[in-house]
């Protein structure tokens, strides 16, 4: 007889299997979690992290603004070789024209008296002695002739190469602006990040920081403002510079700024030295190979003083241990210790 008992089912899911699935579904819930956004996942940085971080950016930064600061040098430079070329070319082009005009009258010229043979011309002379030294000029004048088509010839192909130089220019003059359209970006993306950053802190934890002199990474903690000797009296360019010096005390930092009313590190220093009458070049990797190397135990006020394997930042040494310096974004130029930085070096400008 058939049993009527319906069958035994299995099941759909074991213990383990059960296991297994709550798992799964934790890991993807998890997943999920940090597609939605990592802030959620982010820890919570400290003062002193988050001090860290921005530091660090500010000196990528500055790197940065020294690379666009050269760019902008050789963009400047490239420009103004532009400028010349093609007013060296306007002119000679200018010439060149002058020059055909004139070559152009005188084929014409010679072309309506050669109408007829030299035999016919003499026979049919009323004067064949005047018509004889009309002959001698025609053939002193086809010597001329001669020359002026060598000297357009030559005239041509120096326009010619004064417009492919300038061609070759622009181009450079193209990859420049490209070069510094690529540093701008990065110098506003790591500013950008860092004031993200620091608007985590507490405004008392911002003041305290930017009190501190904020210095890139490596800050001697706790280092506030410091004072500075005097200008020296003696009348000398070192004197002159770090008096300008002094007077941009408080100014803002703005990269790739030159002043007067603001500054880069860079532009600090090449202002200083300017208002003394000596010319430095723009960059702080230029800069330190403008005078002579000064090792630290000499240094004397107005000395160059520079920081970071990369030679990224530079001061201007006013003594006792003290430099006036543009730090960065929202510091403004301030006293600091040359001690608050990595070492690189000191120069002399001559």
């Amino acid at each position: 007889m058939a049993s009527h008992r319906k069958p035994r089912q299995r099941p759909l899911l074991s213990g383990g299997t059960l296991r297994t699935a709550a798992t799964l579904a934790l890991a993807g819930a998890a997943t999920a979690t940090a597609f939605e956004g990592t802030s959620q996942a982010d820890p919570q940085l400290t003062p002193a992290q988050v001090k860290a971080q921005v530091d660090q950016l500010y000196q990528e930064a500055e790197t940065a603004t020294e690379k666009y600061n050269g760019a902008k040098e050789r963009a400047d430079a490239a420009q103004k070789s532009l400028a010349g070329l093609r007013e060296e070319a306007a002119r000679k082009a200018d010439r060149l024209n002058t020059a055909r005009s004139a070559l152009g009258s005188l084929a014409a010229s010679q072309y309506r008296s050669g109408s007829l043979g030299t035999a016919v011309q003499l026979a049919l002379a009323d004067d064949p002695q005047d018509y004889l030294d009309r002959a001698s000029f025609i053939a002193r004048a086809g010597d001329r002739n001669a020359a002026e088509v060598a000297s357009v010839r030559r005239q041509l192909d120096e326009v010619g190469q004064l417009r492919d130089k300038a061609s070759g220019t622009l181009a450079e003059l193209r990859a420049r602006e490209s070069e510094l359209a690529g540093q701008k970006t990065l110098i506003e993306g790591k500013l950008d990040t860092a004031k993200q950053l620091l608007a985590k802190l507490t405004a008392e934890e911002r003041a305290r920081y930017e009190a501190q002199g904020a210095g890139p990474v490596g800050a001697a903690p706790g280092s506030g403002p410091a004072v500075a000797p005097p200008p020296p009296a003696d009348g000398s360019r070192a004197a002159r510079a770090v008096a300008f010096a002094h007077g941009a005390l408080g100014k803002p930092y703005v990269w790739g700024a030159t002043g007067p009313n603001a500054f880069d590190c860079s532009g600090l220093t090449q202002a200083a030295w300017g208002a003394a009458g000596v010319t430095l070049p723009r960059t702080t990797y230029t800069q330190i190979n403008a005078g002579h190397r000064v090792a630290r135990d000499q240094l004397a006020p107005g000395d160059l003083v520079f920081f970071y394997s990369g030679v990224s930042h530079v001061g201007l040494y006013v003594g006792n241990g003290q430099m006036i310096h543009a730090p960065h974004p929202g510091a403004p130029v301030r006293i600091a210790p040359i001690d608050s930085m990595p070492w690189a070096g000191a120069s002399r400008p001559a």
